[in-house]
């Protein structure tokens, strides 16, 4: 069987040199990996030198294949070319080409191919061919999306807590990718450039962050695992703001404080307000997750005394193939038995996870971006419009709903506080500040996060 040929040609908002210098920094390798695709790596390439290789573990059903691909040319703001050793394929040879083009440059990624075992897989080339461009079509947004975030930015210096979750494990490659240099905050082990912290203890030797630019404090307690009682409530306050706390009375203390600390928030402050239209200017709402949220913003008080500029990012419903709720909801929707949840007409503000970056990214460099800040899509949407927009990129029915008192007895508190809550939420200092979404409808989003 002849070897096959995908070529892929995309304009990028930065020229050439900045194209190639995304692509040789750490972060670049995990940016590129579509959620979808099964993949572990098991080592990221250093850098884009000759002889250097990234080994990732493929899995295809009950079965995995490790996949080893090395470095063999490169030149330096212009190309590189990496090829298969060993792996799933009979042979792949990618060369990525950045180009110089009119108002910034042309990414092109060109794969030679060939399946094993021919000419028995001949029927999957087709499949191939077409996971290929899908695949490709999603890295290709992702680099733009990024470069854009990036332009014009200076490299900061960066702390990272809670860096393993759904948001800080694709925050670190995206900052690093930027040019930015990152260490995790964390409470146990961690590589050797880490810094550690116990905050359930109330242990936090600050002196590590002296001289740092910024912080990013995502730690918490997830509210989304696990029935909720006294034990898990207690867990998820603590957690967000005894921690908070503890951070911002170690930074108010340095010598040389951080320029910003951005501390996330959620939308849960607002409570459940039905058709009300929610900014940063509207008022706290009731309930426990308000009351954390509350107590959670208000635990960085230390900072904003000692002159720092605290940006709390209250996320709406963030949207990851990868994880969090749409993840869950996957599975049930994907067999065609997904559905609204309630009445349907409660509202979600939702928001693409690779927005939320780009909201940190704008936190980072915009003096103007302080306090509460809604990090949401400008256009929330029902849980009955959510639920057919979802059916409709899966290509299923929508046709089995959770009835209020099915979502209560199954997830008890948690249902009114998550599942059945409303709130119609605006990013009106997001957009103030000039962030321009890559993602703004519900659509775009589920598309872009499915490969759809």
């Amino acid at each position: 069987m002849a070897v096959q040929r995908s070529l892929f040609r995309s304009a990028m908002p930065a020229d050439a040199a900045a194209l190639h210098d995304w692509h040789a920094r750490p972060g670049a390798f995990l940016r590129l990996s579509p959620p979808w695709q099964r993949v572990t790596l098991e080592e990221a390439p250093r850098c884009l030198s000759v002889g250097t290789r990234a080994i990732l573990r493929v899995h295809l059903g009950p079965f995995s294949r490790r996949w080893v691909a090395e470095h063999v040319e490169h030149v330096p703001g212009a190309s590189f070319r990496d090829v298969q050793r060993s792996g799933p394929f009979r042979r792949f040879d990618h060369t990525h080409r950045f180009l110089p083009a009119p108002g910034g440059s042309l990414l092109e990624d060109q794969i030679d191919w060939e399946v094993p075992l021919a000419p028995l897989s001949s029927p999957a080339v087709g499949w191939v061919r077409a996971s290929l461009q899908r695949a490709f079509a999603w890295r290709h947004r992702v680099t733009a999306f990024d470069l854009r975030c990036h332009l014009g930015s200076r490299p900061m210096n960066v702390v990272v807590s809670g860096s393993s979750g759904l948001v800080g494990s694709a925050l670190v490659p995206f900052l690093t990718a930027g040019g930015h240099s990152v260490r995790r905050l964390v409470r146990d082990g961690g590589a050797a450039s880490d810094i550690g912290w116990r905050p359930e203890r109330r242990e936090f030797d600050a002196r590590p962050l002296d001289g740092v630019d910024a912080v990013v404090h995502l730690a918490g307690d997830s509210i989304a695992d696990g029935r909720w009682n006294a034990a898990k409530k207690q867990r998820i306050r603590d957690s967000r703001v005894v921690g908070t706390q503890l951070l911002a009375h170690g930074l108010a203390g340095l010598a040389k404080k951080p320029k910003v600390l951005i501390c996330a928030s959620a939308i849960g402050f607002y409570g459940t307000r039905g058709d009300e239209w929610l900014d940063e200017q509207s008022s706290l709402g009731s309930g426990f997750l308000a009351d954390v949220c509350r107590e959670w913003e208000g635990a960085a008080q230390a900072a904003v005394d000692a002159g720092i500029r605290v940006v709390q990012l209250r996320f709406g419903v963030i949207l990851s193939a990868s994880g969090g709720a749409l993840k869950k909801m996957l599975p049930p929707f994907q067999l065609g038995v997904g559905g609204r949840i309630g009445s349907g007409r409660q509202w979600m503000s939702f928001i693409a996870l690779d927005d939320v970056l780009g909201a940190v990214a704008k936190a980072l460099q915009a003096e103007s971006l302080r306090g509460p800040v809604n990090v949401v899509a400008p256009a929330p949407v029902t849980n009955d419009e959510f639920t057919r927009t979802l059916g409709r990129v899966l290509g299923r029915p929508t046709l089995f709903p959770m009835p209020s008192f099915a979502a209560r007895l199954v997830f008890g508190e948690m249902a009114d506080e998550l599942l059945l809550s409303s709130q119609r939420v605006l990013p009106k200092k997001l957009q103030a500040a000039g962030y321009a979404f890559g993602y703004p409808t519900l659509e775009a989003a589920l598309r872009h996060l499915l490969g759809k």
